[in-house]
């Protein structure tokens, strides 16, 4: 059984998903410990979502995953309580498609999030969390997701939040060209925002990283790195600040932009900005709020991004939930066939044992030139085409169960349990 607890921008809060999101790598270890099969974690700026597999949904359910969650981030159960949606069942492969899709982002068709899913299961594969059905799941979302974007315009009709924050931004500078921008993270999001701030004109560009990766970074990208001795002098004299790192604390305050002035560093002009823009992109917050209150800051930050995001594109919206669906069909399709293949396996290995059998004796009466052998293969292959064809039309059905006690009352046969085990992970 696969179940999805999730809190996003849809259900909770922004305080809340940030509280969710400081902490993820322990959600999934304490679930298993819960007694899950299998949990895959997503955390992202504007969702959290645990996908776990379970033997019944009696004995671990909703109820159970919640509690997990409370226990590994900290944050009380009640706080959770009207604040998440659980999906179960069939409805959990359409769901997590949809979110991989962009379907389920603040902006309509936003990339980034696919990179999160694999993420996602990269992680849970590493703490060793990750369970054959969570593992074809997450595969088949990416699977999803490629086709969302080859064969619909939803992502050419979709902007990132990065876009979106730079084009909130378009209002208060003339001159991409002439900002002197500091941005404060070196990962995927980094080189994102890099690429979309050169997209529209910015050249003098500085990166920061609180964990030390800003020469890298530079090098790769041809910017000029920041120590951390000239990080608050640097974040001084920017008038444009980005900040998008993983740091589960505010890497930018009221401190770094107030300190008194230092010796010009290498680059960067000694006079003050009369204003600034502070844009943050981390989740959690990267930034501290207060920095806001300070005189002519003006701080952009995720909460204030999806206030303004654009509607959906509805035509390119439901091409692509058609898509979807139709690769949740497929999904579970190939899941109920799999499901029947061990009953499958142990009629034709039963029907095959009688045949070897019956060969065997032909040969000893004398069946020289294979005649009777090649016929006896022939029959038997036709006998098995019905109940093997019936057999993926009733697990397509959801009525695997009839075929499997239909083997047992008939032949005897019941499929073995390690067996089924080993069909699931081929």
């Amino acid at each position: 059984m696969l179940l999805c607890v999730t809190a996003s921008h849809k259900t909770a809060s922004f305080d809340l998903l940030e509280r969710l999101s400081r902490h993820p790598e322990t959600v999934a270890p304490t679930l298993i410990e819960a007694g899950a099969q299998g949990a895959v974690v997503l955390a992202t700026c504007n969702r959290f979502e645990a996908y776990v597999e379970a033997d019944d949904a009696d004995e671990f359910g909703a109820e159970a995953v919640v509690e997990a969650v409370a226990q590994a981030t900290g944050i009380p159960s009640e706080d959770l309580e009207s604040s998440h949606q659980v999906v179960n069942g069939r409805r959990v492969a359409e769901h997590l498609f949809a979110v991989a899709s962009g379907l389920e982002s603040v902006v309509s068709g936003e990339g980034e999030i696919a990179g999160q899913v694999r993420s996602a299961l990269k992680g849970a594969r590493k703490q060793g969390t990750t369970s054959p059905e969570l593992e074809r799941l997450f595969q088949r979302a990416s699977q999803a997701q490629r086709k969302v974007k080859n064969v619909t315009a939803l992502h050419r009709a979709g902007r990132s939040l990065v876009r979106l924050s730079l084009e909130l931004a378009d209002s208060r500078i003339a001159d991409w060209s002439t900002e002197r921008v500091l941005l404060v993270g070196t990962g995927n999001y980094a080189a994102v925002t890099l690429a979309t701030l050169r997209e529209r004109g910015a050249v003098d560009i500085s990166v920061y990283s609180p964990s030390g990766r800003a020469e890298l970074f530079a090098k790769k990208h041809g910017i000029r790195p920041v120590s951390a001795a000239d990080y608050a002098t640097v974040a001084q004299r920017s008038s444009l600040l980005i900040t998008c790192t993983t740091a589960t604390e505010p890497v930018l305050g009221a401190e770094q932009l107030q300190r008194p002035e230092r010796a010009a560093v290498a680059g960067c002009p000694v006079n003050h900005v009369s204003s600034q823009l502070v844009i943050d992109l981390g989740m959690p917050r990267n930034v501290d709020p207060a920095v806001a209150q300070l005189e002519g800051v003006a701080l952009l930050d995720l909460e204030t991004i999806r206030l303004h995001a654009p509607l959906e594109e509805l035509q390119a919206t439901d091409a692509a939930r058609t898509v979807v669906r139709e690769a949740a069909d497929s999904f579970h399709l190939a899941g109920s066939r799999q499901s029947v293949t061990p009953a499958v396996v142990a009629l034709r290995t039963h029907i095959f044992g009688l045949l070897e059998d019956e060969i065997a004796r032909a040969r000893r009466r004398g069946d020289a030139d294979g005649s009777v052998e090649q016929a006896m293969r022939h029959l038997a292959g036709v006998l098995l085409h019905t109940p093997t064809v019936r057999a993926h039309e009733l697990a397509a059905d959801g009525r695997a169960d009839e075929f499997i006690s239909a083997l047992s009352t008939l032949y005897g046969l019941t499929p073995d349990a390690d067996e089924a085990e080993e069909q699931a992970t081929a």
